[in-house]
């Protein structure tokens, strides 16, 4: 966003985004942008203005998420104790990838226009920042990789999306196994 923009463009950019934040999150990638339009109290015509087609907002929603994703993991691992840090950002992927799973995979779809996002990678560094914090402080296996780790809490916020009434539980308990995995074992002890 232009630090010249108008304070009503502004404004309108940012309730654009915040409307197709909870119209995705509701309806999937495939919302309409008339809906997420009149929900942010806009015209279409304005939408397209700041969004020409359904790739550039899909890839700002995205954007903005992975960036607040990403600034969680550095906000826990300047408060946070290590295994804390690890264990609440985990969660928070979790519930990112449960809302939002689909909205990278929709944004591949759409048309080459797209503006370039390297979502993965940055997600991956979130993770390599909270998970290196654990590994040198001793209590995360040193053999795990940032990789390994999302496709864990990946496998946990897949298999936890459907609308059980426990699924927030079950993702709770699932995430406890799989910790149990992550701590490094105790001296003596090799690992699993």
């Amino acid at each position: 966003m232009p630090p010249t923009q108008r304070t009503d463009a502004r404004r309108n950019h940012e309730r654009l985004l915040a409307a197709a934040q909870e119209a995705f999150a509701e309806t999937g990638a495939e919302a309409s942008l008339n809906d997420i339009a009149r929900r942010a109290g806009v015209g279409p015509g304005t939408l397209y203005r700041h969004f020409p087609t359904r790739a550039a907002l899909l890839a700002a929603v995205l954007e903005e998420r992975v960036e607040r994703l990403c600034a969680r993991a550095d906000e826990l691992t300047a408060t946070r104790p290590a295994d804390q840090a690890l264990a609440e950002w985990l969660r928070t992927f979790i519930a990112h990838a449960r809302t939002h799973h689909g909205l990278g995979g929709a944004l591949l779809l759409e048309a080459s226009d797209a503006p370039d996002t390297d979502c993965h990678r940055r997600i991956e560094d979130a993770a390599a920042t909270v998970l290196t914090r654990a590994q040198r402080n001793g209590t995360a296996r040193p053999d795990l990789a940032a990789d390994d780790l999302l496709q864990l809490a990946l496998g946990i916020a897949l298999t936890t999306t459907a609308p059980e009434p426990d699924h927030e539980a079950r993702a709770d308990r699932l995430l406890a196994l799989a910790l149990d995995g992550v701590h490094a074992p105790a001296p003596g002890r090799a690992a699993p």
